[in-house]
Formats: C-alpha cells, sequence, structure tokens
C-alpha cells in the first residue's frame, strides 16, 4: 500500500510538471497583468522589469505564480520590502493600481503592499475576484473610499489596507465576508463610525484600526467576536462608553483603546477577558472606581491606565494579578492609601502612580517587589518624613518621588543605591548639604533635586558620576563654583549633558573659559545659569557648543561683549541674557532671538534691539 501511495505522488508530481511546463500563462491574464505594468510610470528597482509581453507570465515573471493545470495567475506579489537570509531589498513603484487587475478571475493572493508611491483609489473591480483570499495594499499612497464592491469577496481572509491615506466611512458591507481572519485599516483618514455588522465576522481574530478619524461609539456586538485575539482602535475620536459586552472576548490577549474620548467607567465585565495580557485605555475620560473585577485578570502583563479621571481607592483585588509587569495609573483622581496586597506582585517591573491624590505611608510590603525597577509617586500626598530604608534594598533603576513631601538630609542609604539611574526628589524640603557620597552613584544618568533647601558647594566626588546626562539643580542655596559640575567625568558612550540646568542659585567664579572645550559640554541642548550672582564674561569658547537650543544667562551679573558665533549656532531657538551688564553690538543671527532676552542690558545695541549709534 505504501509503494503504491508513493507510485502515486510521483505520477502525480510528474503531471503536474507537464502542466507547468506546457500550460502558458492565459491571454486574459497577460493582458490584465501588462495593462498594470503600463499604469506603472517608475520601478526605480525593476520589481517587473521581467515582466515582458515576449515571456511566458507563469513561467518567467518574476512575483507571478500560476495554477499549472489551467495557466491562470492565483498569486501576484511584488511588496516593495522583502528580506532573506542575507539581505533586505527596500523598492518602490510610482503609478496607480490598474482596474485591470479586476481580470485576474483566479486570482487568490494580491500582495501590493510597501510600494510607497502607489496612488489613487481602489479599483472596485477588485470585487470580482471572487477567489481572493489575501488582499494586501498596505503602505502606499492610496487615496479615496474603501469600494463597498469588496464585500463580495467571500473566501477573503486577511484585508490589509493600512498606511495608506484612504478617507470615508468604513463600509457596513464590508463586514459580509465572514471568512475574514485579520482586518487591518489603520494610519488612514477614515471618519464615521464602526459599522454594528463588525459583529458578523465570527471568524475575526485581529482586528487593527487605529490612527484614523473614527468617532461613534464601539458597538455592542464587538462581544460578539468570540476569536478576536488583537483589538487596537486606539488613537481616534471614539465616543461613548466601554460596551459591557467587551467581557465576552474571551480569547483577548490585546486590547488598545488609547487616545480616544471614552467615558464612563470600566465595566465590572472586563474579568471575562481571561486571556488578556495588555490592556491599554490611557488618555481618555473615564470615571468612576477602578472595579473589583479588575483583579480577576489571570494572564494580565501590562495594565495602562493613566491620563483619565478614574477615582476612588486602588481595590486590594490587585494583589491577585500575579503575572503583572507594569501597571500605570498617572494622572488620575485616586484617593486613600496604597493597599499592602501590592506586595504580592512579584513580578511587576514598573509602578507608576503619578500625580494623583494618594496618601501615605508607602506599605512596607513594598520590599517584596524584588524585580520592580520603576517607582514613580510623584505629586500625591504622601508625605514622606524621609525615605524608607527598605528602598535601598531593592533594585530600582528609576525612582521619581518629586512633591511627595520629604524632608531633611538626604538620606544615607542612597550612597549604596548604586542601580538607580533615574532620581527625582525635586518638589521637597530636603535640606543640609549635597553629600560627598553622591558621587557613589556612578550610574546616575538623570538627576533632579530642584526646589528645594540644599545648602553647599558642590563636592569635587561629584565628578564620578561619568554617566549623568541630565541634571536639575535649581532652586537651592547652593554656592561656590560651578567647575565641578562642567568638568565632571564621561563615560565611553554617555555621561555628555543633554540640559544642565543650575539657575536660581548662589554658584560664583564665572562661567569657565574653556566650557566649549569640556568632554561633559559637547552635546549640551539646554543650559541654564540665570539668576545666579556669577560675574565675568561670555566665554568665547561656548560657541563651539553646537548642539546648544536653549541658553539662559539671565541676572548672572555678567560683563562685556557676546561672542561672536554663539548666536549663530544652527540649532539656537532661545537665548536670553537679561537683566545683566553686557556692552556693544549684538552678533549677526539668523534664529529670530526676541528683544525681551537682550532687555536690562543698558550698553547693549543692534537687532533685536536699537541700531547702536543712536
Amino acid at each position: 500500500m505504501a509503494i503504491y501511495t508513493y507510485s502515486s505522488k510521483l505520477l502525480l508530481l510528474r503531471s503536474f510538471t507537464f502542466f507547468y511546463y506546457c500550460i502558458a500563462c492565459h491571454r486574459t491574464d497577460r493582458s490584465a497583468l501588462l495593462a498594470f505594468k503600463a499604469s506603472i510610470t517608475t520601478d526605480p528597482l525593476g520589481l517587473l522589469e521581467s515582466w515582458d509581453h515576449t515571456t511566458d507570465c507563469c513561467r518567467e515573471w518574476a512575483g507571478i505564480a500560476c495554477d499549472p493545470a489551467t495557466g491562470r495567475v492565483v498569486n501576484l506579489t511584488r511588496p516593495g520590502l522583502t528580506s532573506g537570509a542575507d539581505f533586505v531589498t527596500d523598492a518602490s513603484l510610482v503609478g496607480i493600481l490598474s482596474p485591470a487587475i479586476g481580470s485576474l478571475s483566479h486570482l487568490r493572493v494580491l500582495d501590493l503592499t510597501n510600494l510607497k508611491r502607489l496612488t489613487g483609489t481602489i479599483p472596485p473591480s477588485l470585487g470580482r475576484l471572487s477567489h481572493l483570499t489575501d488582499l494586501l495594499l498596505s503602505s502606499n499612497d492610496l487615496t479615496g473610499h474603501i469600494p463597498a464592491s469588496l464585500s463580495r469577496l467571500r473566501h477573503l481572509r486577511r484585508l490589509f489596507l493600512n498606511s495608506n491615506r484612504l478617507s470615508g466611512h468604513i463600509p457596513s458591507s464590508i463586514f459580509s465576508s465572514k471568512s475574514l481572519i485579520q482586518l487591518a485599516l489603520f494610519e488612514n483618514q477614515l471618519t464615521g463610525g464602526i459599522p454594528e455588522s463588525i459583529g458578523r465576522l465570527e471568524f475575526l481574530e485581529k482586528l487593527d484600526c487605529h490612527a484614523n478619524l473614527l468617532a461613534g461609539p464601539i458597538p455592542d456586538s464587538i462581544g460578539s467576536l468570540h476569536r478576536l485575539t488583537h483589538l487596537d482602535l486606539s488613537d481616534n475620536q471614539i465616543r461613548g462608553s466601554i460596551p459591557s459586552s467587551i467581557g465576552n472576548l474571551t480569547s483577548l490577549i490585546v486590547l488598545d483603546l488609547y487616545k480616544n474620548d471614552l467615558a464612563g467607567s470600566i465595566p465590572a465585565s472586563i474579568s471575562g477577558m481571561f486571556s488578556l495580557q495588555f490592556c491599554r485605555l490611557s488618555y481618555n475620560r473615564l470615571t468612576g472606581r477602578l472595579p473589583k473585577s479588575i483583579g480577576y485578570l489571570p494572564r494580565i502583563q501590562k495594565l495602562v491606565l493613566e491620563n483619565n479621571a478614574i477615582s476612588g481607592e486602588i481595590p486590594s483585588s490587585i494583589g491577585g494579578l500575579t503575572t503583572l509587569c507594569d501597571i500605570f495609573l498617572a494622572n488620575n483622581r485616586l484617593t486613600g492609601k496604597i493597599p499592602s496586597s501590592i506586595g504580592k506582585l512579584k513580578n511587576l517591573q514598573t509602578l507608576d502612580l503619578a500625580r494623583n491624590h494618594i496618601s501615605g505611608p508607602i506599605p512596607h510590603e513594598f520590599a517584596n517587589l524584588h524585580n520592580l525597577q520603576s517607582l514613580d509617586l510623584c505629586y500625591n500626598l504622601i508625605r514622606f518624613t524621609s525615605l524608607p530604608a527598605w528602598l535601598g534594598e531593592m533594585s530600582i533603576y528609576r525612582l521619581m518621588l518629586s512633591h511627595t513631601g520629604i524632608m531633611g538630609p538626604l538620606p544615607e542609604w542612597l550612597r549604596l543605591a548604586s542601580s538607580i539611574s533615574a532620581l527625582d526628589l525635586s518638589n521637597n524640603h530636603i535640606s543640609g548639604e549635597l553629600p560627598f557620597w553622591i558621587g557613589n552613584m556612578t550610574g546616575l544618568t538623570f538627576l533632579n533635586l530642584s526646589r528645594n533647601a540644599i545648602r553647599s558647594t558642590i563636592p569635587n566626588e561629584f565628578k564620578n558620576l561619568g554617566m549623568l546626562m541630565d541634571l536639575d539643580l535649581s532652586y537651592n542655596n547652593l554656592y561656590g563654583p560651578l567647575l565641578p559640575v562642567l568638568t565632571k567625568g564621561v563615560s565611553e558612550a554617555l555621561g555628555q549633558y543633554k540640559t544642565l540646568d543650575v539657575s536660581r542659585n548662589d554658584f560664583t567664579g564665572g562661567i569657565d573659559e574653556s566650557i566649549g572645550d569640556l568632554a561633559a559640554m559637547e552635546v549640551v541642548e539646554i543650559l541654564d545659569f540665570s539668576y545666579n550672582p556669577l560675574g565675568g564674561r561670555i566665554p568665547e569658547s561656548m560657541a563651539k557648543l553646537s548642539a546648544l537650543k536653549e541658553v539662559r544667562l539671565a541676572n548672572d551679573g555678567l560683563l562685556g561683549e557676546i561672542p561672536d558665533g554663539l548666536l549663530d549656532l544652527q540649532e539656537l531657538t532661545e537665548f536670553d541674557v537679561s537683566g545683566n551688564e553686557l556692552t556693544g553690538r549684538i552678533p549677526r543671527h539668523e534664529a529670530p532671538l526676541p528683544a525681551v532676552g537682550f532687555s536690562g542690558n543698558a550698553g547693549l545695541c543692534g537687532d533685536p534691539l536699537p541700531p547702536c549709534g543712536l
């Protein structure tokens, strides 16, 4: 029996081979393909170069596959982006999508993705391709409406029209193709609502309509899509509430409704989505309390609910989300204390509760969060008297505690917190000195201690912060020379300042003449030394800091002239030296710098101030 089967397969293979070489491309299909080629005006990499009327389209035309028994074209695949083990090809076509493609009556796959400059409308004639299973036209420059004729494609499984400039409503008839598994309409200019008929797509697994102009509510029929695994309606103008039927989506893994106009509360039925791993409902107008049922999502990994108006306390049931890695609840109206049950979330890496009305203290169970990397409690009513020492025993990478009522000196345990890369303790009541052991925090890339009451010089050990790129020490009582800040070390790839703000202190001793040659200053973009009694002159070498975008040196007691070249830096958009004792002509500049940035210097003249010599 096995020998018979093998012989039969071999005979069948030989028969197909015979047909393959003997059945030539059907003349109707050849004409349709040549008409498509004729509609292309530019083909830089020769995607259609082999399409020659003297050769057989089934055997010799790139991107064409035929049924060997009939010679009818079944696949037309000329995507712009292709890759292999050792190559990537990125091609394009300039022209329109010819209606003649509608004559390829046996076509199953049409893939013209990523051709970038394919323009015009989607021809309604594509609705005649009754055998089509894959219609892939994404990442082009197509315009106009989605033709209603696509509803006749009863075998269609994948419809990718994303990343074009399509407009108009989504035709409700398009959801007549019950065989659809994937529908991608994102990154277009589609308007109107999501048709109620979407509930007919019983086999749909992925629906992505993000980055359009869709409005209206989410239809209740969405709950009928029991096989749906991915739902992305983000970055639209969808209104109304989240329908409770959404809880019927038991297969859903990804739910993204970010940046819409959704209101009302999160439905308690959310617990029905027990496959959910990613949930993003941020940047809406959601209100009400977090439902207790939100703690019954057994597979959730990322929960993003920030920038809404959610109120009430965080339910203790949230401690049941043992798979949760990241939770973002910032910019809401949450009150009460942080539930101690959060300490059970042993996979938690990010906890962001910033800008709420949460009160302290932090539960000591947080010490169990050994995988926590980012903790943001900024702008809450924590009212720390001091930072808990057990924070120093964790491996936190990002610690943001601005405006949480911290008092007293910087805690000693920070000297051992080598894992911290970003530290924000601004807008508190920290006093005492900037300790020498700050130089032990060699992992710091971001440090904000602004708006406190720290009073001291900058310790020499500050030079050890070789990875620091963003520093804000403004609004303190720091004094002495700036040199330790400017001459700090840099590491191999990091450590050059991007932003440096030491304004509103008592620094003296002028700006170092070699500032433009210092390694730490080479790529600085924002420089703010304003409101310090620095004195001295603006160094000529500052004109070497070619990345500067914003320079603020107001009320620094500066003398002399503004160096040539400083105002002509290509990236410069803001320059403020007001309230000094500068003199001379303001150097030429292309940027439209306002006069207010030069005011209060009696000896300055020239554009944008009155001309010199008047």
